[in-house]
């Protein structure tokens, strides 16, 4: 079956956001060019992940001999996105993802396939497993000044998720806490 890639070479919008409370949050990561709208989901890990690495890559661009791709330290004020999410219609759940850079464009681009569903046997049990011959995949470059906003508001969300117990370390539900404290 062909791939149904949905491409995106310069988006009008890229970002991570989240629907729920925080510890009941679902990730999604929203792309939109003109009326093209497309949302697929991730893990929070996934999310942090992503953005860690997009900082990597762009501070390594940044350190080349005279800045060739005029990589931004920081996240220029202009591209700044604190917009919540478009409306979401879930595209798929993301289970691998690839990224890179294209010199050719000084872009980088993000890759994501969403997890298969897999028959286990005749027990009538489905495992999921991430699989490279998907159906469906998501493809989108940014330019370095939208990548490097993209991965600050990315830390932000993840970071903004449950506070942590000052006591236990562990996050503290909306509804309660039990510390659990180690045994000296």
């Amino acid at each position: 079956m062909p791939t149904r890639v949905h491409e995106f070479d310069w988006p009008d919008r890229v970002v991570v956001g989240t629907i729920g409370l925080p510890g009941a949050r679902t990730f999604y990561l929203q792309v939109r060019a003109g009326t093209q709208v497309v949302s697929i989901a991730l893990e929070k890990q996934q999310s942090a992940l992503l953005a860690e690495k997009i900082d990597e890559i762009l501070d390594e661009l940044f350190t080349l001999d005279g800045n060739p791709f005029s990589v931004p330290t920081g996240t220029p004020i202009e591209l700044v996105d604190n917009d919540q999410l478009d409306v979401v219609q879930e595209q798929f759940r993301t289970g691998t993802m690839g990224l890179g850079w294209d010199p050719t464009t000084a872009q980088v681009v993000i890759e994501a396939r969403p997890i298969a569903e897999v028959d286990a046997g005749d027990g009538g049990e489905w495992l999921q497993e991430d699989s490279a011959d998907e159906s469906e995949m998501l493809r989108v470059r940014i330019p370095v000044g939208t990548a490097r906003a993209f991965a600050r508001r990315t830390r932000e969300i993840v970071g903004a998720g449950r506070p942590m117990c000052p006591l236990c370390g562990y996050p503290i539900d909306a509804d309660g806490h039990t510390c659990t404290l180690p045994e000296a």
